[in-house]
């Protein structure tokens, strides 16, 4: 359920962020690198001593954000590799295709009357 509601909350985003660009058109990809390098100062004020570890709000804006700026900058815009960005892309939008929730235990019980008269029948014809 979780997953689902941050698909839904990722989705949400990924078109907020477009209606900018559909309207100025000529400095979104601008505006988007200048989010893109607040995230990862943010990100990286967070974690000044040790290695860089990417939160899944961390994950969330740049997969967000990706959208809005031409794939042929992503390698000079993020901190990662254009094939990380879009494995948490493919991340949270797979949660809406998890039907986990809606699956049953496999097949239900047979009732007990039908157990019996097949055991008996089994008993009685051996062949």
């Amino acid at each position: 359920m979780f997953f689902v509601i941050v698909s839904l909350l990722y989705k949400v985003t990924r078109k907020l962020l477009t209606v900018p660009s559909v309207l100025l058109r000529r400095g979104t990809a601008k505006e988007a690198e200048l989010l893109v390098l607040r995230q990862e100062n943010a990100l990286l004020r967070r974690q000044l001593a040790g290695p860089v570890r990417y939160e899944p709000t961390d994950r969330f804006w740049f997969a967000a954000l990706s959208g809005l700026i031409p794939r042929r900058h992503w390698l000079k815009i993020f901190p990662v590799t254009p094939g990380t960005l879009l494995a948490w892309h493919r991340r949270f939008i797979a949660a809406k295709w998890d039907y986990t929730a809606r699956r049953r235990g496999g097949r239900s019980p047979t009732p007990v009357a039908i157990r019996t008269l097949v055991l008996r029948l089994a008993r009685e014809n051996p062949r």
